[in-house]
Parts: C-alpha cells; sequence; structure tokens
C-alpha cells in the first residue's frame, strides 16, 4: 500500500513536471514571436528611413509636385456604374456588353478597377460612333 501511495505521488508529479515544461516551452515560443515582431518592426522603420533617403536624394521637389496635380483620384465602380447606367439607358446596352468582355468581364463588378479609366474612355466613343 504504501509503494502504491509513492508511485502514484511519482505520477502526479511526473504529470505536472510535463505541464510545466509544456508552459515553458509555450512561453518560450511566445516570447520568440515578441522578438521577431520587434525585429520587423526595427527592419520596416529602417527600410522606411531608406526610402525617405532615397527620395530625398533623386526626386526633386518641383517634380513631385508636376507628379501630384496630375495625378488623379481612383475611379470608384459607383462612378463607372453610373455612367454606363446612362449609356445603357440611351440605347447603347449591347455596346456596353461587349465592352465588358473586351475585359473579359461579364458584369461590371467582374472587371479590374485598373482598366475603370480605359473603359469610360471606350464608352466615350459610343457617342462619337454614331
Amino acid at each position: 500500500v504504501m509503494y502504491q501511495q509513492e508511485w502514484q505521488g511519482i505520477c502526479q508529479f511526473l504529470q505536472i513536471k510535463d505541464k510545466l515544461r509544456k508552459e515553458i516551452i509555450r512561453i518560450s515560443k511566445i516570447s520568440d514571436m515578441d522578438m521577431t515582431i520587434q525585429e520587423l518592426h526595427s527592419v520596416a522603420t529602417t527600410i522606411n528611413e531608406i526610402a525617405e533617403w532615397l527620395s530625398s536624394q533623386f526626386i526633386s521637389d518641383d517634380s513631385t509636385a508636376v507628379e501630384k496635380k496630375e495625378a488623379k483620384p481612383a475611379l470608384t465602380l459607383e462612378e463607372v456604374r453610373t455612367v454606363l447606367a446612362e449609356k445603357s439607358r440611351n440605347g447603347f446596352t449591347a455596346e456596353i456588353k461587349e465592352l465588358l468582355k473586351k475585359y473579359g468581364a461579364s458584369k461590371l463588378s467582374e472587371v479590374d478597377s485598373k482598366n475603370y479609366e480605359a473603359l469610360l474612355k471606350d464608352t466615350e466613343e459610343l457617342n462619337n460612333a454614331t
């Protein structure tokens, strides 16, 4: 009976020891992840500093001012949809469907947003074709 109690005590000790070992490993992994995240933040900061320095060295203020004036805000799906809906009401529904196919889509939401400007330019030409 005494050996059985000692054996149970040893088993409980080993279970507690195993749980502690697993917890230490878990905490160690969290600590490693925290260090990795801190290193990533540091690298990102360094990359930003390098980019700023390169910008200051190779891009003059005059050229960036011109670029900012020329840059247009990106077209939104809603803006393009409004124009296409108006054209459709004006009798160009079939032509609009063909233009959508030209951009690899069967409906406007499938058109890549980088093609919105070109699509609107093509849509404007519909008036000139008649």
